[in-house]
């Protein structure tokens, strides 16, 4: 049995799956925790990740022959001329940058951002990111040399090597998705050039070698999920955790001027539209602190409230938000009356953030993305919660699939090492490996518009600038 190993090196953890090459059966597998982080100032030292992943490496990676890292997409780490860390790496929810990304989006306008990078400057994008390094700390600003992204310099530790691949590079806001190379006028914008950025591997190609283990060159968060669900086109995967995410495999590259789509590549030579909002289960997290409820709890009340939680809605910008574009918005709660029930705010809250993740799902096919033809795939932590699931089929009004869990992203990276050690087509592995799954039906009975379109009410009275309710 040849084994290879996959990481997913998260805002949170760091995760690692050994799997057979071959097969793709799961061996072993371990965590290790990351330093916290608070928005809007999300940093960490990308040093603590290295350790995580060592040590990882060192407890699970017996016999191991081949290595991926799949690592949180956008973070910014700047190196100096001998590669040391010039300070703690910002990470995608660090929303400093806002007024950076603002005054980027002004000197090119949303079209031309959209029509040469892909993606509209938001604060998560590693190139605002360096705009307020240089605005903030140009003492920092002016030792870097190499920029990287999260899973870089990691695969950078294991090698020595300095490379990324196309995919975590199209999140960055300098490398194109229609161009699939970087665009030297949008680093010149911060003051850097091309330089600093690292060669872009070609899908399935070594990155380096690690004590005798081939090193395959890793991809971001997103990608690596992508092909850990073994996605095909057409295929639309709703990740629900901490935030949320609503990415499907494409044939073509999107550019859509709204800023709600980020043009991004995949791992495999085809594109991954994405759209990412901040609060997803944070949301029911934090109603049910309110309300001094555990999950479980908090679920239960939920379920015994109707649909459209009697008028009650929230709007989930706990955090701020990212899509759509408000970094400075908080949530929003309306038709609260006298006689409102705890089980009500609670169905308000689920109900919320899955009127969000529709939104963004909406937003996805306005691009032009085919979003009905395949299958709806939800995975994170909210997948394990039966009302999550049901009430995305119900608001949705199509069949969702719940794929058996997994720690998807950490195995799309093994998908990534098994086809360089075995010298496959990347998708094809992602194909041969995709989960099986359950399928939980909508209820027809629901008046899903009903209730997505008092949400989006309430989003454009709130927030008039994000536009009509669709």
């Amino acid at each position: 049995m040849s084994l290879v190993a996959g990481f997913d090196s998260s805002t949170q953890s760091c995760k690692i799956e050994v799997r057979d090459a071959d097969s793709g059966a799961l061996v072993r597998s371990g965590r290790r925790a990351h330093p916290p982080t608070v928005p809007p100032r999300s940093e960490q030292d990308p040093h603590a990740w290295w350790d995580a992943l060592s040590s990882l490496l060192d407890e699970h990676g017996d016999g191991v022959a081949s290595i991926s890292v799949a690592g949180q997409q956008h973070g910014m780490v700047v190196l100096d001329t001998a590669r040391r860390v010039v300070r703690p790496a910002k990470l995608w929810n660090d929303t400093e940058s806002a007024p950076q990304a603002a005054a980027l989006l002004e000197r090119w306008g949303a079209r031309r951002w959209a029509d040469v990078v892909g993606t509209v400057p938001v604060a998560s994008l590693t190139v605002t990111k360096l705009a307020w390094l240089r605005e903030h700390e140009p003492e920092h600003f002016a030792r870097v040399s190499h920029v990287l992204l999260p899973h870089d310099w990691l695969t950078q530790q294991l090698t020595g090597e300095l490379g990324t691949d196309r995919g975590d590079a199209s999140g960055t806001g300098y490398w194109s998705v229609s161009r699939e190379g970087y665009v030297p006028d949008a680093l010149a914008l911060v003051g850097l050039d091309a330089a600093v950025a690292p060669r872009v591997l070609a899908p399935g190609e070594t990155a380096g070698q690690h004590h005798g283990a081939s090193v395959a060159a890793g991809t971001g968060d997103n990608m690596g999920a992508a092909l850990g669900l073994g996605l095909q086109e057409g295929d639309v995967a709703i990740s629900l955790g901490t935030s949320g995410t609503v990415f499907a495999v494409s044939g073509q590259p999107t550019s859509d001027a709204s800023g709600a789509v980020a043009g991004f590549a995949d791992a495999t030579g085809r594109f991954l539209p994405l759209v990412c909002t901040l609060n997803a289960t944070r949301v029911t997290d934090t109603v049910a602190r309110l309300l001094g409820r555990t999950h479980d709890e908090m679920e239960a009340l939920a379920h015994a409230s109707a649909a459209g939680a009697s008028g009650l809605v929230l709007l989930p910008y706990l955090d701020g938000e990212r899509t759509p574009n408000l970094p400075d918005a908080t949530g929003t709660l309306a038709g609260l009356r006298s006689d409102t029930a705890p089980a009500q705010l609670a169905r308000a809250a689920y109900e919320g953030v899955v009127c969000h993740l529709l939104e963004a799902l909406d937003a996805l096919g306005r691009s032009g993305v085919p979003t009905e033809r395949g299958r709806l795939v939800v995975v994170g932590g909210g997948a394990r919660s039966s009302l999550y699931l049901q009430l995305l089929a119900d608001l949705a009004q199509r069949a969702v699939e719940v794929p058996e869990p997994a720690e998807y992203v950490a195995r799309g990276a093994c998908v990534q090492a098994a086809a360089v050690l075995t010298g496959r087509d990347v998708a094809r592995v992602a194909h041969e490996w995709a989960p099986g799954g359950t399928l939980v039906e909508p209820r027809r009975d629901v008046d899903a518009a009903s209730v997505r379109s008092a949400y989006a009410g309430l989003r454009q009275r709130t927030h008039p600038e994000t536009g009509e309710a669709p």
